[in-house]
């Protein structure tokens, strides 16, 4: 899917209130999380690329998010390769 602020794919679907932003740039995919409650969010944190997010997650110790289930690489690839291919 596609809106003012980029390509996204909805990483809790069964909250449509939380997007999670997808870009490719430098060989790399970049990630950037934004909640409709909570404004902030999107201007506090920038577009963060994976490999950075795979070192994050090693030492990711709480339990209320699920960074696996948020940042989910073959999503972020199969939401990129279809604006591609889309005309």
């Amino acid at each position: 899917m596609k809106d003012k602020n980029g390509l996204f794919y909805y990483p809790f679907p069964e909250n449509k209130r939380v997007r999670m932003y997808v870009k490719r740039q430098k060989g790399s995919i970049f990630f950037r999380l934004w909640n409709a409650d909570d404004e902030n969010l999107w201007k506090a944190h920038g577009w963060v690329p994976y490999e950075a997010i795979q070192q994050a997650k090693a030492i990711y110790t709480g339990k209320s998010f699920d960074p696996n289930r948020a940042y989910d690489l073959v999503i972020a690839e199969a939401v990129l390769k279809e604006a591609e291919t889309s005309p």
